[in-house]
Order: structure tokens, then C-alpha cells, then sequence
């Protein structure tokens, strides 16, 4: 089987540091190599894979701010369209825009949606202008942003587990990982860390259209027991996430899936999440972590985290969400489409 996968281009593949999309693509992406399947990454050109890798990016786009991101991402699209007839199925993880070059070539598409269906309520009209195509969710209520695309399955993301030392006996500190912004609750860490006096590290990007929200909202309240410790490499993130009481991910709108509660459960370390779309579906409440409501009930499993059992948690995490899993939930989404053919 040839196929295409077609990765998003704001991180290297894999990313060095912030990355989630980029770091699913290079599993499924190395995985399939092993399993002797031809394999194509269309990503920036210092992606790092045992695949054929084809870029027309010498870097990603979150490092060459002089390119424009529209432009870019269409010649992007383009080197793997003029090639379609070269596979026998593209795989597009940059949701909905390179569907409109569907109609021009033979070669099925399958898209992998990584939020946008969910959060991203003007891209609806360009999918349901391509609704018949297959879709795949992340999470089974990922699916409820646009429930009338062709869903073929839901594979949920996984991760390495070899990157993620359990650790059992936890730190002192609470952790919020991964993206500042309001959507995924960097101001609500905060308050739960003050409310039960504990430390909080953040170790984030700041992305660009976020400045402002970290500088009136985040920035003012960094202290010796709030720190800001940037982004964090797959090194620092295994430890920071092992060594930590907990994983606050106080989301304020529907979570897609949410890849970091995956990898702090690995680590051992359990999460308090908002009740928000994918969370209740990756963290078993009372067992894994504490699905909540509210700050109040995040202050409240703060205090009842350290009864979890984390083997738990790393046990959770390798009977549903590791790279293998998700590699062979692909293969067979990939079989059965190129089957119809």
C-alpha cells in the first residue's frame, strides 16, 4: 500500500518542543514504516522520519515568520495533489482546506479531524461540501461538532510510552502543560493553585495571537510559587510531568481529545479536567484523574488527588492510547478504503 500523508507545517515533524499534531503524524508516520507500509510525509523540510519525506518548506512556519501562512499552506497542498496518482490513499491531517482539491483527483482522502469540525464553526460549510468523503474523530464526541460527516472510525491519538517514565510516588506542584490561552484555561490553573497553595508550574508556548491574554491575564500573577518555565523538549517534559501532584487542564471549550492528559496519566500523574467534550472520555473519573465542573470542584479534587493509585493511570494509557493502538486503528480504516476502490 502507497500512501500519503499529508502533516501540518506550523512544527517540524517531529516537533522539538510544542507540537501535538505534528507528534501524532511522526508515530503513525514511523509506525507504519515498520510495518513495510510505502510511505510518503509531505511536512517542513527538517521533519525527521524513515519515510520519504517531500517538502516544499525548508522550515515550519512558527519558525520563518516570513512566510505568509496562506501561501505556504496551499503549495503545500499542491506538491501532494499533483502527485495523487502515485498512491493508492492520502492521509490529510490539516483538516478541511485541502478537501477542496478533492474533486480533481482519483486518489480516496481521508481526514483525520484534529478540532476544527468541533471548535471551528465556519469551516462547517467546506465540510459539508465534502461530507460523503471518510472522516476520522479522534474522540467518539469529537463528532458532535458536525455529526453529519461520514465517520469510518475513531481512532483516538496515541503516544510512545518508552518517552514517559512512570514515576509513583508524585511532587509537590500542580502542572499546566502544553498551549497558554483562555480556551485551555492557563488563568483557572492559576486560581486553583492559589486557592490550595501549591505551586503551579506552566511550561507553555505563548503562540502569537495569545500575547495579549498572557500579558494582562498570566504574566501579573508569576510569582516564586507560579512560574513560568516556557516550553518545554520531550527530556523536560517526561520529567516535569512525572515529578508533578497533578495535570490541571481547565478547558473552556470542548476539548477535541487532548494529548497532554494522555501523557501525564502515562507519567503516573493523574488529571483534573473540565467537563468539556473528549475529557471525560480520556480520563476515568475517580480512577485516572477528576472530571469537573468547576474551579471550586478543581480545588476540591486537588485535594483528593493523592489518593489515586497512579499505576492506575500509566495503565489506563497502555490498554487505550499508545502508538501501536493507533497505528493499527489506521491500517484498517486505511483497508477498508482502499478496498472500495
Amino acid at each position: 500500500m502507497r500512501v500519503a500523508i499529508l502533516a501540518p507545517i506550523s512544527w517540524r515533524v517531529p516537533p522539538r518542543q510544542y507540537g501535538p499534531w505534528e507528534q501524532v503524524v511522526s508515530l503513525l508516520t514511523e509506525g507504519l514504516v515498520k510495518r513495510n507500509i510505502d510511505v510518503t510525509l509531505f511536512a517542513s523540510g527538517d521533519s525527521v522520519t524513515k519515510a520519504k519525506l517531500v517538502s516544499v518548506l525548508p522550515r515550519p512556519l512558527n519558525d520563518d515568520p516570513s512566510m505568509n501562512r496562506a501561501v505556504a499552506e496551499f503549495l503545500h497542498y499542491t506538491e501532494v495533489f499533483s502527485r495523487a496518482d502515485k498512491f493508492d490513499l492520502i492521509h490529510n491531517h490539516m483538516n478541511c482546506y485541502p478537501l477542496a482539491f478533492s474533486p480533481l483527483i482519483k486518489t480516496p482522502i481521508v481526514t483525520t479531524l484534529h478540532g476544527s469540525a468541533l471548535l471551528e464553526e465556519y469551516t462547517h460549510s467546506l465540510y459539508l461540501r465534502f461530507k460523503d468523503l471518510p472522516y476520522v474523530s479522534i474522540s467518539n464526541t469529537e463528532r458532535s461538532g458536525l455529526p453529519q460527516l461520514n465517520y469510518i472510525a475513531t481512532v483516538y491519538n496515541g503516544i510512545d510510552l518508552k518517552q514517559f517514565t512512570f514515576r509513583p510516588k508524585p511532587g509537590q506542584y500542580l502542572l499546566f502543560l502544553g498551549r497558554i490561552s483562555a480556551e485551555k484555561g492557563t488563568h483557572l490553573a492559576i486560581e486553583v493553585a492559589k486557592a490550595t497553595s501549591l505551586p503551579l508550574k506552566i511550561a507553555a508556548i505563548v503562540p502569537p495571537e495569545e500575547q495579549d491574554y498572557f500579558k494582562k491575564e498570566i504574566e501579573p500573577q508569576l510569582s516564586g510559587s507560579i512560574e513560568y518555565i516556557g516550553p518545554v523538549g520531550p527530556k523536560e517534559r517526561d520529567e516535569v510531568l512525572g515529578n508533578a501532584l497533578a495535570l490541571l487542564h481547565l478547558v473552556t471549550v470542548p476539548e477535541p481529545f487532548g494529548l497532554v492528559m494522555v501523557e501525564a496519566m502515562a507519567s503516573g500523574t493523574p488529571v483534573i479536567g473540565t467537563s468539556l467534550g473528549s475529557v471525560p472520555e480520556v480520563v476515568k473519573d475517580a480512577e485516572t484523574g477528576f472530571v469537573v465542573g468547576n474551579v471550586d470542584e478543581a480545588v476540591g479534587a486537588v485535594h483528593k488527588v493523592g489518593s489515586l493509585d497512579r499505576q492506575k493511570c500509566r495503565r489506563w494509557v497502555e490498554e487505550n492510547f499508545t502508538a501501536d493502538k493507533m497505528v493499527e486503528g489506521y491500517l484498517k480504516v486505511y483497508e477498508k478504503i482502499v478496498r472500495k476502490q
